[in-house]
């Protein structure tokens, strides 16, 4: 790929006007704005000028930050639909001593999107991987909501299934970190509410929504509170962090029978009892056949 083929290697900084400095062969993973573009950082725009290739989920959503930044580049799509064709050209490019640029949508790339299969491939063929750090919406949100002490558990993306999703929160429970989710603003008030029931009422927690964007929102609050408060979903648009604050001090004590209840209880709804009780064995350390039990009981 020449250099007439992915423009020139300049970038601009408001009116002034910069030549990249030439990058050595590498993947590059560059952070980008999660919604204000003034948040990119310098040596992020000037890696995206000077790549060979410039690898994006979006094409569209990425043109726009790079005609922001006066980049006149042609990116080059890699998402979830294409990555087992685009994946294997990329790892083609960097063998032949090519530069390559990942970008996300938003944040970093690797955190809930589909780079995390290039970089494996990238290291299994022995080239070099370069970070550029940058925004990230889970830092945004730890650090905005009050609740982060000392240690913290990205959680991703809950199961869209009820059952899975209580399931999973009933494992994360005890845990001793502030938890941070991803959600969908279509069932983040269905997940407030089943963790005001799972974590409890007086939990707190923060629902951060639009980071970085004119109408972003950050409200910290009791759990139950909070479910109350965001119980419309047409309160709830764009993209939501959820933050869970630690637990109660007594919370890393064995579960208790109710706990354990209403564990079954999530994943009986998806599974049968028989697999059901095997996975709570497997959550919770109790034996098979005792879990078993207790949810022929429940019936």
């Amino acid at each position: 790929m020449s250099e007439a083929e992915t423009g020139d290697r300049h970038y601009q900084i408001g009116s002034a006007s910069f030549r990249a400095r030439p990058l050595e062969p590498a993947l590059y993973i560059v952070a980008t704005p999660i919604g204000n573009l003034g948040d990119m950082t310098i040596r992020g725009v000037e890696t995206l000028a000077a790549a060979d290739i410039i690898a994006c989920e979006d094409t569209r959503v990425s043109r726009v930050l790079l005609e922001r930044y006066g980049i006149s580049r042609r990116p080059f799509a890699y998402h979830e639909h294409n990555a087992e064709i685009a994946g294997p050209k990329l790892i083609e490019a960097l063998l032949a001593g090519k530069s390559v640029a990942l970008v996300s949508d938003a944040g970093t790339p690797l955190v809930a999107d589909p780079g995390g299969r290039l970089v494996p491939e990238a290291k299994a063929a022995g080239i070099r991987v370069v970070p550029i750090p940058g925004a990230s919406s889970v830092l945004a949100a730890l650090t905005a909501s009050g609740l982060f002490k000392g240690s913290f558990y990205f959680a991703g993306f809950l199961s869209s299934k009820q059952g899975q999703r209580r399931a999973r929160l009933a494992e994360l429970k005890a845990l001793d970190a502030a938890l941070v989710f991803f959600e969908s603003p279509n069932r983040a008030a269905a997940t407030l509410a089943d963790m005001a029931d799972i974590f409890g009422a007086e939990r707190p927690a923060s629902l951060c929504r639009e980071l970085t964007k004119t109408y972003e929102t950050i409200v910290t609050l009791p759990l139950k509170q909070l479910a109350e408060t965001f119980a419309d979903e047409d309160r709830i648009r764009g993209e939501v962090v959820l933050v869970v604050g630690s637990p109660v001090e007594d919370a890393n004590i064995p579960r208790s029978d109710e706990d354990v209840d209403a564990l079954l209880r999530a994943l009986v709804l998806e599974m049968s009892p028989a697999k059901a009780a095997g996975e709570a064995a497997r959550m919770t350390g109790r034996p098979k056949g005792e879990l078993y039990q207790r949810l022929l009981a429940m019936k």
